[in-house]
């Protein structure tokens, strides 16, 4: 199986949402250009944010797109396209309800888990068949509390464990990149919350 060649971070534009539960998957891609010194560009055909990193000497596209989390997936199928990326060659990292803080999971194909950005791309690309990168938010025990939940922002320890399991991620990125994805998923489930 081939390797990584983009990472798409999943989130709401504007500084209002910068900092909340549902953009976790834009503090991934950020925390990755981060630590690589990459720069973000508005790419207007693309519909987002681009920036270009190495990870275990593979480059690879960060995305981030400026869609709001409903229609993400105009974005990322017009990366795919542009780029001639294949949905498998693709991570996708968002918010997770079913996972607590601290913990993040590696996962390829299924469904979009009620997750509105995984819904779209699913939609426009017609199958689930890429990587997904779940990172936990927690869930605030009812439904009816799910909206400001996500809209919300973690505070405290969740914060800390969020950026935890963050770095968590980022450190397995390599095995990733190079294809090697069931070492990486092994690695990162067993990585302690």
């Amino acid at each position: 199986m081939s390797g990584l060649r983009l990472i798409v971070g999943l989130g709401n534009p504007g500084p209002e949402h910068a900092q909340t539960r549902h953009n976790a998957g834009f503090r991934f891609v950020d925390a990755l250009a981060e630590s690589a010194g990459a720069r973000w560009n508005l790419e207007s055909k693309l519909f987002g944010e681009v920036a270009r990193v190495d990870i275990a000497g593979q480059p690879v596209w960060l995305l981030k797109p400026a869609t709001f989390m409903n229609l993400s997936g105009k974005s990322i199928t017009a990366a795919l396209r542009f780029w001639k990326i294949e949905p498998e060659q693709m991570l996708v990292a968002h918010d997770e309800l079913d996972l607590a803080p601290g913990i993040a999971r590696l996962k390829f194909d299924g469904g979009h888990g009620g997750q509105n950005g995984l819904r779209d791309t699913i939609r426009l690309l017609g199958h689930g068949k890429f990587h997904r990168l779940r990172v936990g938010i927690g869930h605030p025990g009812h439904k009816d509390k799910v909206v400001p939940w996500v809209l919300g922002r973690a505070r405290g320890e969740d914060d800390v464990l969020i950026g935890r399991a963050i770095d968590d991620a980022i450190d397995v990125l390599p095995l990733a990149a190079s294809g090697n994805f069931n070492e990486a998923t092994k690695r990162l489930n067993t990585a302690k919350a």
